[in-house]
């Protein structure tokens, strides 16, 4: 299968993103529904669910830079149609693994893997090399949306799966569910390398590494996204667990994480517009200290079924908002021949955070009978990503002239 000479509409990128990141976040973001049905019925830890679920994001942050490269040099049509079916694997391999390890490898490496190929690093690329600079921001800010709107729609499904067919059935028709998306990426065939000049190469991939990771805003950039990882995955698994064990029922949880979703949908979305206006530097410290105070707030609190609400609502806002914000400034610098593996460098970080976050909740608690204590390393760790973040350079980063042949 070649790829087409003509360049790829807006619309079709937009749709045909959107609709893949709707599914891969959507399905993800209800992973937290599972820990107590299958811990429960298997006799396990949370540690052991907390692990395969931080090996999960760890896979999914070292394999994404590997996805990064292959989508950049071949186009990010193989790299979906391979990432769909590896997700179809690891959701079937969730529901039938009879040990732990088996589990994980299911669950966290499998999945892992199909999240890298399926995700923001892969959409990005292409919307990077499609769509020009000027509305490059906006753009990201939808994909970014459609993922808020996946998890606003797949988590209270997942929670209605799991009630009425219990949890191996619902997890085989996830698996069934998510093969749509290799229709979908036969829309994200990208044309041919010779016609676009967005995507011209005028580095290797080893050439650009190394560019990035001698500049600092780049490493500031990279430290920021490791906190947004820590404080989305530990809320995102461990919160429906968390509100068990103060009282209140399965429903708040479901309702919770789909607030969530619902608000990121308008946070995303204004977070690419704004960031197409104003320095997207300021912009993401004031969402990490948004989210400290927000943790702040909601855990000193007492809690009820309201104040959980306004939490998810807060944090809604402000989940997934670094995300354009920060691909975008990985492409005012650096440019968008490479936009997927550095994308998928700076999102490994943010995957060493999803990892440390999610295990940390499931170790502590096990440790401690509490959640306390990882609740204070989110609020501490906001604060030090809006410090961090302020000194980042956007401006386009001074390379010497090419030299003549």
């Amino acid at each position: 299968m070649h790829a087409s000479s003509q360049p790829l509409s807006l619309k079709q990128v937009l749709f045909c993103g959107a609709m893949i990141v709707t599914l891969s976040m959507g399905i993800r973001h209800g992973f937290g529904l599972w820990l107590q049905p299958i811990t429960q019925e298997n006799g396990w830890t949370r540690q052991s669910f907390s692990l395969a679920i931080a090996i999960q994001n760890l896979a999914w942050g070292v394999i994404g830079v590997f996805a990064g490269m292959l989508a950049d040099k071949w186009g990010a049509f193989r790299v979906l149609l391979a990432g769909a079916v590896l997700y179809a694997l690891g959701l079937a391999g969730m529901a039938l693994s009879p040990t732990p390890f088996l589990f994980a490898l299911t669950a966290g490496i499998l999945i892992g893997a199909a999240q890298a190929g399926t995700t923001y690093a892969v959409i990005y690329g292409v919307i990077g090399r499609q769509i020009p600079a000027e509305r490059r921001s906006w753009a990201m800010g939808v994909a970014a949306a459609a993922g808020s709107f996946g998890q606003f729609l797949m988590v209270p499904i997942e929670g209605r799966l799991i009630a009425g067919l219990g949890w191996h059935n619902a997890l085989l028709v996830l698996a069934a569910m998510v093969l749509v998306i290799v229709p979908l990426a036969f829309g994200l065939r990208e044309p041919l390398r010779g016609t676009s000049s967005l995507a011209r190469r005028d580095q290797t991939i080893m050439q650009a590494v190394r560019e990035a990771f001698r500049y600092p805003s780049f490493v500031l950039l990279t430290a920021g996204y490791f906190v947004c990882g820590f404080q989305v995955v530990f809320i995102g698994v461990h919160l429906p667990s968390y509100l068990r064990d103060r009282g209140l029922s399965p429903e708040v949880a479901s309702y919770a994480l789909a607030l969530v979703g619902l608000f990121n949908v308008f946070g995303t979305y204004i977070a690419g517009e704004l960031g197409a206006r104003l320095a997207k530097r300021k912009l993401l410290a004031a969402i990490y200290l948004g989210r400290a105070v927000a943790i702040a707030v909601f855990v000193f609190s007492p809690i009820s079924p309201l104040s959980v609400y306004l939490f998810a609502a807060v944090m809604g806002f402000l989940w997934l908002s670094t995300v354009p914000l920060t691909s975008g400034i990985v492409a005012q610098i650096f440019g968008v021949a490479h936009l997927s593996m550095l994308g998928g460098f700076v999102f490994l970080s943010h995957q060493v955070g999803s990892f440390l976050g999610v295990w940390l909740g499931g170790y502590l608690y096990d440790t401690t009978g509490s959640y306390d204590i990882v609740w204070y390393i989110a609020i501490a760790l906001g604060v030090f990503a809006a410090l961090v973040n302020l000194p980042v350079k956007e401006g386009a980063i001074a390379r010497p002239a090419p030299q003549p042949a």
